[in-house]
C-alpha cells in the first residue's frame, strides 16, 4: 500500500498546461484473481487512448502520452503487491501510481486536471493522530493516519528511564533491570537496591515522563492532532500527570508496547480516535441540516461552484460514484450543466471539492445514501 495524504493531493492539484489522465480500478491482492489486475489496467489504458484522441491527439501522440502507463504492465513486481484499489495519474510531466485500500470502480477521466474525488474518502475521516509508545525501557513517537504510520525522530527526548536519570544524583538513582517475560519479549522494569520506596519510584518515573513531555513540545508544538498513549496500565495516570499537550486522548492502548510494530499500534489507536473524526463529520452534517433553507447552506451546484472558487465553503459533501458534467466560467461565475460529458467539460462535483480543499474547507466524499440532503452535493458557507 502506498502513502497518500493531503500533501500528495496538493501535488496532483497543481495547475499546469496540458491534458491529465486519471485511472481508477479495483485490484485483487495475492490470489488467483490477481492475474486480472494487469488485464483490467490494459483495458483502462486502451480507453484512455480513445479519450485522448477525442481530445484532439493523434493516435501516435496518444500512444506516446501513455508510454509510461504501458511500461507498468511489464513490471511484474508491481503487480505482485497490490492493495484493494489502484489509482494512476499521468500527464506530460507527471506519472504517479497509488495502491490504496479502496476498491475503486473502473473509471477513466481525461481533462485539464487530475480527477481526485475517488481519493477523498481516504482523507475525509483520515485525520492525523499520534501514538506515543512508552515504557521504562524505550519511547517511540509515531505520526499516523487511518492507513499509515511513520516513526518520528524527536530531538531532546530521553529514550528510556535510564537515559532520563543519567544526570540525576547518583546517590538517589533508581536502578532497574529487565528480563525475559513469559511468552517472549521484555517484561516491565524491576526495581531494586538502595531502599527505594514506592513514592521514590513514582517520582523517578514522573520526572522521566516530564522530560519526554518537554521533548514532545518541540515536535507537537501547536499541533491539534490527538495523541494516543500506548503503555502498561499503571503508567497511564503517571503520564497524564506529567503531560502538558492539550490533545492527549483519555484512553490508552493497554499493554507493554515494546517490540510492537508501528502498524500494529496504529491499527489499535485508530479504533480509539475514529469516533473523534466521525464526530466532526456528523457535526458538519447536522450543521447543514440546521442551516438548510437559508443563505448559509445550499445543495445547488450553480451556487456551490462559485462559492468554492471564492473560498466561502466551510464544509462540502459530495456523492461518490456519481459525476455531474458541465463548465464553469470564473469571469462570469456562470455554471453550465450537461446531461452527459461534452468536449471541454469538467466533472463539477470534483471541481467543487478541489476548490474547497485549495481554500482550506473540509470535504466529505460519502455514499449517496449518506448525503445530508437529496442531491449530489451539499455545502455550508462560512459567511
Amino acid at each position: 500500500m502506498d502513502r497518500l495524504d493531503i500533501n500528495e493531493i496538493g501535488k496532483l492539484l497543481e495547475m499546469r498546461d496540458g491534458l491529465r489522465v486519471s485511472l481508477f480500478m479495483p485490484a485483487e491482492r495475492m490470489s488467483s484473481e490477481s492475474r486480472q489486475n494487469p488485464v483490467r489496467f490494459k483495458n483502462l489504458i486502451r480507453e484512455a487512448g480513445e479519450k485522448l484522441i477525442a481530445h484532439g491527439l493523434r493516435t501516435p501522440e496518444a500512444k506516446e502520452f501513455l508510454k509510461r502507463a504501458d511500461s507498468l504492465l511489464k513490471d511484474s513486481k508491481f503487480w505482485q503487491y497490490q492493495s484493494d484499489g489502484l489509482a494512476v495519474f499521468l500527464s506530460d510531466d507527471m506519472f504517479r501510481s497509488f495502491r490504496l485500500p479502496i476498491p475503486f470502480p473502473e473509471l477513466v477521466i481525461v481533462g485539464q486536471r487530475f480527477y481526485v474525488k475517488p481519493l477523498l474518502p481516504l482523507l475525509s475521516n483520515d485525520g492525523r493522530f499520534y501514538v506515543l509508545a512508552i515504557s521504562l525501557n524505550e519511547v517511540r513517537l509515531m505520526e499516523c493516519t487511518r492507513y499509515h504510520a511513520t516513526e518520528v525522530d524527536v530531538v531532546n527526548m530521553p529514550k528510556s528511564l535510564a537515559e532520563a536519570m543519567k544526570y540525576d544524583d547518583p546517590q538517589k538513582q533508581l536502578q532497574f533491570h529487565t528480563g525475559a517475560a513469559a511468552g517472549g519479549g521484555k517484561r516491565p522494569a524491576m526495581f531494586h537496591g538502595h531502599g527505594v520506596g514506592t513514592d521514590d519510584r513514582k517520582d523517578k518515573i514522573l520526572e522521566y515522563f516530564r522530560q519526554v513531555d518537554r521533548g514532545l513540545q518541540g515536535t507537537l508544538n501547536t499541533d491539534n492532532a490527538p495523541l494516543v498513549l500506548a503503555c502498561v496500565d499503571y503508567l497511564f495516570p503517571i503520564y497524564k500527570e506529567a503531560n502538558t499537550f492539550p490533545h492527549l486522548v483519555d484512553k490508552e492502548i493497554s499493554g507493554n508496547p515494546e517490540g510492537a510494530r508501528a502498524e500494529e499500534l496504529q491499527e489499535k489507536a485508530w479504533k480509539i480516535v475514529e469516533p473523534l473524526f466521525l464526530k466532526v463529520q456528523d457535526e458538519a452534517a447536522a450543521e447543514y441540516k440546521r442551516l438548510a433553507g437559508n443563505a448559509r447552506a445550499t445543495k445547488t451546484i450553480e451556487e456551490i461552484i462559485p462559492a468554492a472558487y471564492q473560498g466561502r465553503i466551510g464544509s462540502l459533501f459530495v456523492a461518490l460514484g456519481s459525476q455531474m458534467w458541465g463548465r464553469f466560467n470564473p469571469d462570469t461565475r456562470e455554471t453550465e450543466i450537461h446531461e452527459k460529458e461534452e468536449q471541454g467539460d469538467e466533472e463539477l462535483l470534483d471541481l467543487a471539492a478541489v476548490q474547497t480543499i485549495l481554500h482550506g474547507g473540509a470535504v466529505y466524499a460519502v455514499e449517496p445514501d449518506e448525503m445530508p440532503d437529496s442531491g449530489l452535493a451539499a455545502a455550508v458557507f462560512r459567511y
